[in-house]
């Protein structure tokens, strides 16, 4: 394809119509059902083959071209925030408080606009392309649960790519970085049990709440002195939940956060920190406790050669001096699963503009040029690594 820009933007209302038609669907998730059959036909009137019903609503397209070569993935995810949208866009949220505040709506148009772009290359190319829709990446994570399902497998898949529309980078660049990208993701809940009653006889009561604000303290205090200050570490507590009434002293607290961490060996060694620090607080104040700990996503980590495959199809794409390597990022991806099952590479297209609103806030919007970049990376990719001999 002698001019590939020109092509793709041949595509842009389509795909800006796709953005704007899932940006009013938004669905939480596992209830994704009606965002997985909006993909599945687009796929299906493309006259690619596709799975339905996977990991509960993932979607899988499978596109094969002339004749044997190697099996590339694109994936997108399906699911949105429980956010309440307030942009005021004509296209916003038609499904009370929930919204597409994170760009998955973006990230789905991309996918889809390539898939579109490159069944009418299909001369060019050999092997073929899964196109995969995942669910429930705002969490508990749905890539694992596909990958389980066996999405990566017959044909097995030689390549992922994936990518991140990203506020921290201006708007018109490609940030693209080797290695550890995103970190690992956990959450914990811990329950305090202890013994309430009138506020003015604490003697003979077990102030839940007031060991809770020592746990909380404490738990802050892995960081802060167990931790080397040289390997970047997050541990936050999101929620605090205690008290019924101003004169009656709590029985139970209830608390709620997350774990970050680069280095695997910290990943592995939080639950039991955690657990010494809850018992020894509660113990000593005469309290129960339960810990319910989960570990989430591992970090996402680059493979270095494609990546550096990337930055040459985004250098074409935007220019050399508008590709960067990002920093590494405290926010968690179930990407890493896919990344863990073949070589690939996650990058973040920039959408950062004055006065534009961070992703998981109410006012989250973007410039939706910045998809024609992602479909023509994507495009690039498949022209790259799929191309005829």
């Amino acid at each position: 394809m002698n001019d590939l820009k020109s092509f793709v933007r041949g595509h842009y209302h389509k795909i800006v119509q796709m953005r704007r038609d899932l940006h009013q669907i938004p669905e939480t998730a596992y209830t994704e059902e009606n965002t997985a059959r909006y993909v599945a036909n687009v796929l299906a009137d493309l006259g690619i083959s596709v799975s339905t019903g996977i990991a509960r609503h993932g979607v899988l397209g499978l596109k094969r071209f002339g004749s044997a070569g190697k099996t590339l993935m694109f994936r997108s995810e399906l699911d949105a925030l429980p956010i309440v949208e307030q942009t005021g866009l004509p296209f916003a949220s038609k499904n009370p408080a929930c919204m597409h505040a994170c760009g998955h709506d973006g990230h789905m148009a991309m996918v889809l606009g390539a898939a579109a772009v490159l069944c009418e290359m299909d001369p060019e190319l050999c092997g073929q392309i899964k196109f995969v829709f995942q669910p429930a990446e705002e969490g508990p994570g749905g890539a694992e649960l596909m990958i389980k399902a066996g999405i990566m497998e017959s044909p097995l898949v030689d390549f992922v790519l994936g990518c991140h529309l990203w506020p921290d980078i201006a708007e018109g660049r490609v940030g693209v970085r080797s290695g550890p990208l995103m970190a690992a993701m956990d959450r914990f809940d811990i329950k305090i049990s202890g013994r309430g009653g009138h506020g003015a006889m604490p003697h003979l009561c077990v102030d839940a709440l007031e060991i809770g604000t020592q746990v909380v303290g404490a738990l802050q205090r892995i960081v802060s002195r167990q931790m080397n200050p040289l390997s970047p570490t997050v541990l936050t507590v999101g929620q605090f939940e205690s008290g019924t009434a101003f004169n009656v002293i709590p029985g139970e607290a209830r608390i709620c956060g997350t774990t970050r961490t680069f280095d695997p060996i910290i990943w592995e060694s939080w639950p039991s920190r955690i657990e010494a620090v809850v018992r020894g607080v509660c113990h000593s104040m005469g309290a129960d406790y339960q810990l319910d700990y989960k570990q989430g996503y591992p970090v996402t980590v680059n493979d270095a050669s494609m990546c550096d495959w990337v930055r040459q199809w985004a250098a074409a794409t935007v220019g050399s001096e508008n590709v960067m390597e990002p920093e590494p990022t405290m926010g968690g991806e179930d990407m890493s699963f896919f990344l863990k099952a073949a070589p690939g590479c996650f990058f973040f297209l920039g959408v950062g503009r004055i006065g534009g609103a961070p992703i998981h806030n109410p006012h989250f919007d973007f410039n939706e040029n910045v998809l024609l970049t992602g479909v023509e990376i994507y495009c690039r990719a498949a022209l790259s690594l799929l191309r005829k001999s």
